[in-house]
């Protein structure tokens, strides 16, 4: 087989594996992403089943979700309670036309389900939620982290809907790298040289100069990128910020500063552990198949070393990876023999990636007890100490519980305090710079970047082209060129 071909079989199933829950995507790299805002969902697929072929006759709930985490939650409501809760976990892909057709059909099933944050705006739209401020929502709006309480409401401010966990963004670092390039590995420190896009370019090139990579891909800062709305008033926003992140991904690709790993696939997981192949862009040669590390065989490893010879100059590490609060677990499960030796800092602006929100279906007779369930899962600090634990690490969104543990140290992460840097973090992020439209404008912002970087089209015409398909897909929103 055609070597090439060969490879982009192996990256194109690794990565189809990979994908979980949560999307989110502006990004300067095209070949998938994922914002694994659940935190089962890092490493964890769900499973794929469907309402239609579960039975719920015995159960007293009925609960749709995307990942497997609320099976947990149901599990332990049912050791607590006796009440029997069926979780049906439905393909992220199937699952928002699955919720708005039962809606709209007046199914009665399910009783709950949930939400990610870019799907929330159209369940509201059509009424798929009850008002959880009727059932006495409010007495508990002072004990969530602001952020989380304002994405469960409507645009009439009435609470739809709660998470049980809040994903701040930051930069994991590797605390011994910070050490021998930059003297310090301190976060403080560290953050400094990620305070701004021109800040973080020196810190790539000082990286380079020192034989390391700063990031695995040219996208680890997608999650800080929008520090603005991307409609503001109707009219398409493209201010300058959004163009510095542009020129940002488009530098570390041309400049040989990433480890020219595809977000998502296997190579940006194995690039957590340890070495990987020094390659260029023009060994990328525009293309995401030409990505080279080991694979899962025997016979994959060989080959993979075989290429990497052929086409690397040697072998690098990897500084630093942008991630929402559950990149904990995310790294925890992939760093290896780095174990201990990663920190997290802050990042260039506020920014937060998916989060599972959970409401109570419009259409539900059981709206009581589904109420019960619903506070069991987001509203107890009992069960929120205990999902602490049962997660390995997940940050939830109770702030009394969030500062019980803010002094919790993370051995992975060299003891650090995690829980108080990341209620801090979340307290930062400003949720009205959130669109209905992002995912679909970030997308095509990120493949304009794409385009720009691999010498596909100009910038002027990869962003006349990201017009285009703006207007094209919401002719409702005002586009100046």
């Amino acid at each position: 087989m055609n070597w090439k071909k060969a490879v982009s079989v192996l990256l194109v199933s690794a990565m189809a594996l990979s994908m979980t829950a949560c999307g989110d995507s502006e990004t300067g790299d095209t070949t998938g992403s994922n914002s694994d805002g659940n935190s089962v969902a890092e490493g964890t697929e769900a499973s794929g089943s469907d309402a239609a072929s579960v039975d719920t006759s015995d159960a007293d709930l009925v609960v749709w979700t995307l990942t497997d985490d609320l099976k947990q939650f149901a599990a332990k409501y049912e050791e607590e309670t006796g009440k029997h809760v069926e979780v049906v976990v439905t393909e992220p892909e199937n699952y928002p036309t699955k919720v708005q057709t039962a809606i709209q059909a007046g199914e009665t099933e399910p009783d709950v389900f949930v939400g990610e944050p870019q799907m929330l705006q159209d369940f509201y739209d059509i009424g798929a939620f009850a008002d959880l401020d009727a059932l006495g929502a409010q007495d508990y709006a002072d004990q969530i982290v602001d952020y989380v309480w304002e994405v469960g409401q409507d645009a009439d401010g009435i609470q739809r809907a709660i998470s049980y966990q809040i994903t701040p963004a930051g930069i994991y670092y590797r605390r011994d790298i910070a050490q021998e390039v930059f003297g310090t590995e301190d976060p403080e420190e560290i953050g400094k040289l990620f305070a701004d896009y021109d800040t973080i370019l020196q810190t790539a090139q000082t990286l380079k100069d020192a034989g390391y990579r700063i990031f695995a891909s040219d996208a680890e800062i997608n999650y800080f990128s929008g520090d603005s709305a991307w409609v503001i008033d109707g009219v398409l926003n493209v201010d300058q910020g959004r163009l510095d992140y542009m020129d940002l991904c488009v530098d570390l690709y041309q400049q040989d500063l990433t480890a020219y790993a595809s977000q998502w696939a296997t190579p940006w997981y194995q690039a957590m552990a340890g070495e990987v192949p020094i390659l260029s862009a023009d060994t990328q040669g525009g293309t995401d198949d030409m990505n080279i590390w080991q694979g899962d065989s025997q016979e994959g490893i060989d080959a993979f070393n075989e290429q990497a010879a052929a086409y690397s100059e040697g072998t690098t590490e990897v500084f630093a990876f942008g991630l929402p609060s559950w990149g904990v677990l995310t790294l925890r499960d992939h760093v290896g023999e780095t174990s201990g030796k990663w920190g997290v800092c802050a990042g260039p602006s506020y920014g937060f990636g998916g989060g599972t929100f959970i409401g109570i279906s419009a259409n539900s007779e059981k709206q009581d007890e589904a109420w019960e369930f619903v506070k069991f899962c987001t509203l107890n600090e009992d069960t929120a100490n205990w999902w602490i634990e049962a997660s390995e690490g997940d940050t939830v969104s109770l702030i009394p519980v969030l500062e019980a543990h803010k002094d919790d140290a993370n051995e992975v992460y060299g003891g650090q305090h995690l829980y108080s840097f990341w209620l801090e973090q979340a307290e930062g992020i400003d949720y009205s710079k959130v669109t209905r439209y992002d995912k679909q404008i970030g997308d095509y912002w990120g493949e304009a970047i794409s385009a720009i970087k691999t010498g596909e089209a100009s910038k002027e015409d990869a962003i006349n082209e990201f017009y285009d398909k703006v207007e094209s897909t919401f002719p409702d929103i005002t586009v100046n060129r």
